[in-house]
């Protein structure tokens, strides 16, 4: 069986691009652009460190810059300033993307794939990859009903990414900037149905089944941060980005092999261990440090 000190140490060779680096390794940074320069291949003019979040703003839907508790309202994702501003605290966040597609990254943290009882002694080869749509998009602080046709409603916190530009067969050169952003995501599930499924259509990819928020960090170092997911308060998971299987690199130029990656698209990398069940009137907080909190209120 692997230990996790050979997970941190273990040297590897990318299955997509050749290149050789420890996991938690092989990033290069560089600024990450807002969707409007990066999709029209421009280089970007915005500060080196932004905060862009959606909200909704007198029955429109709206993109602004965070200026500390100020929101500043932008013409579309990291645009001019419109003049218009609200503030933070009683602003209507909406998920922080518009995305074509939500893509999964499944069992990329190794703790993870022991307590689901599918350690096998071997790393994984390539990362598992599932789907959800658009309408699983929740928005944070937005109550998610507890579904009534399943009995054990899972909970997995994890880092997500918000694709800014078009993006197909990525190199490890430019995969970083290839991201708009990242954020905080909850891959709920239906974890009786992604048993007896033979797809995990019904267990993912649900109404509401994928909150993410409240905002995106344009400038951001994911390679090793922590992810926590409290319940109720309670710690349910306490992991680091270093210990994925698969970093943010290895996942994009992956990706952008078998499909072209468009900007709003959204990537969930993984979850750590200690995934669990709620119940109805739970309250979850997912915490990526360095991003901040999304919360998750679970209705009747």
């Amino acid at each position: 069986m692997l230990r996790r000190d050979a997970l941190r140490t273990r040297r590897s060779r990318c299955q997509i691009c050749g290149a050789e680096f420890g996991r938690g390794e092989g990033m290069t940074l560089r600024p990450v652009l807002p969707f409007g320069e990066a999709a029209e291949g421009r280089a970007a003019r915005y500060p080196p460190f932004m905060r862009l979040v959606r909200l909704q703003h007198e029955g429109t839907a709206h993109w602004g810059q965070i200026e500390g508790e100020t929101v500043h309202l932008t013409r579309g994702v990291g645009g001019e300033r419109t003049g218009e501003a609200v503030l933070l605290g009683g602003a209507a966040l909406l998920a922080p993307a518009e995305p074509t597609k939500i893509v999964c990254v499944g069992r990329n943290y190794l703790d993870h794939i022991r307590e689901l009882g599918n350690d096998t002694g071997d790393l994984p080869k390539e990362p598992g990859i599932f789907l959800k749509g658009p309408n699983a998009l929740a928005e944070p602080g937005g109550t998610v009903a507890y579904p009534s046709w399943t009995s054990n409603f899972h909970f997995e916190g994890e880092l997500a990414l918000v694709i800014g530009r078009r993006a197909r067969n990525l190199t490890a050169e430019d995969a970083p900037s290839a991201v708009a952003g990242y954020t905080c995501g909850l891959d709920l599930t239906a974890r009786d149905l992604q048993k007896t499924d033979l797809q995990w259509f019904r267990a993912k990819a649900a109404d509401r089944f994928c909150p993410l928020g409240p905002w995106l960090e344009t400038e951001f170092d994911p390679r090793d941060v922590r992810v926590q997911t409290r319940v109720n308060g309670e710690i349910r998971q306490d992991g680091r980005t270093s210990h994925m299987i698969f970093n943010v690199v290895d996942i994009l130029t992956y990706l952008s092999r078998f499909v072209t990656l468009e900007p709003g698209d959204v990537v969930l990398t993984g979850t750590p261990e200690g995934v669990g069940p709620l119940q109805r009137g739970d309250t979850v907080e997912v915490e990526v440090e360095g991003i901040g909190v999304l919360t998750t209120p679970i209705g009747a």
